[in-house]
């Protein structure tokens, strides 16, 4: 072969590699759990919240492909420098979720066979904590037990709540337990009590002075942003 015929080819070569880089593709669950080995990554389980309380891979976020409002509220959240490896129950979901994700400009790998896969190849799943829901009365208690409490309905599977996490531990570092208390609710628990607050979404922030609800928010804040909305009487 000629060197000007070479030379083509060789740029044709680059190029779809790189094209591969940048939109990632499938593996199948044994490439899938070395993958993971990858700190850096980030794991998205596209599957209902039902489904994911019945056992998910370690370490993974949540956003239901099916429920499109939360799936990109959630999906927002997640960084586009940071390669994204999604999965669902057989492969469906999460491959219409990854070629989603790919029109944002996230470079997304989809775990081909899903969970079904996953479980057939007997490899480990995390389950539901089993931790029992809390009582309305218990949690009137809490919104009782300081001046200012605040409640925050969250989840360590949801993106947006990750997000706030160092916000809410950077602003609680000096306050007294005393005078400012935060009262973590688990959203993948606290269903009924959720509801019958009209909690619908994670996080959900609310703010109680002696008792009473103040105020409430859903989303993410930056930290001045929190502060304003804590101390200021609106």
């Amino acid at each position: 072969m000629s060197r000007r015929m070479l030379f083509p080819l060789l740029v044709f070569i680059m190029a779809s590699c790189n094209n591969v880089a940048q939109t990632g593709g499938e593996l199948d669950v044994n490439a899938f759990e070395k993958a993971l080995a990858d700190k850096n990554i980030q794991l998205l389980d596209v599957r209902t919240a039902g489904e994911f309380g019945s056992g998910h891979l370690t370490g993974a976020l949540q956003a239901d492909w099916t429920d499109r409002s939360q799936f990109m509220d959630r999906t927002s959240h997640l960084d586009p420098k940071r390669q994204v490896f999604v999965y669902c129950l057989s492969g469906g979901r999460s491959s219409a979720a990854a070629d989603y994700l790919r029109s944002k400009g996230f470079q997304v790998t989809n775990m081909s066979g899903g969970i079904s896969a996953w479980n057939r190849a007997g490899k480990p799943l995390e389950g539901a904590s089993g931790k029992p829901e809390t009582m309305r009365s218990e949690y009137d208690r809490l919104t009782k037990s300081a001046p200012t409490v605040i409640v925050d309905f969250g989840a360590d599977w949801c993106p947006p709540c990750r997000k706030m996490e160092p916000v809410l531990t950077a602003f609680m570092k000096d306050k007294s337990d005393a005078v400012v208390k935060l009262v973590k609710m688990d959203g993948g628990v606290e269903t009924t009590l959720m509801k019958s607050l009209g909690v619908s979404a994670l996080p959900t922030f609310i703010l109680y002075h002696n008792g009473v609800e103040h105020k409430r928010f859903q989303g993410v804040k930056d930290a001045a942003a929190w502060e304003k909305w804590v101390f200021l009487k609106d």
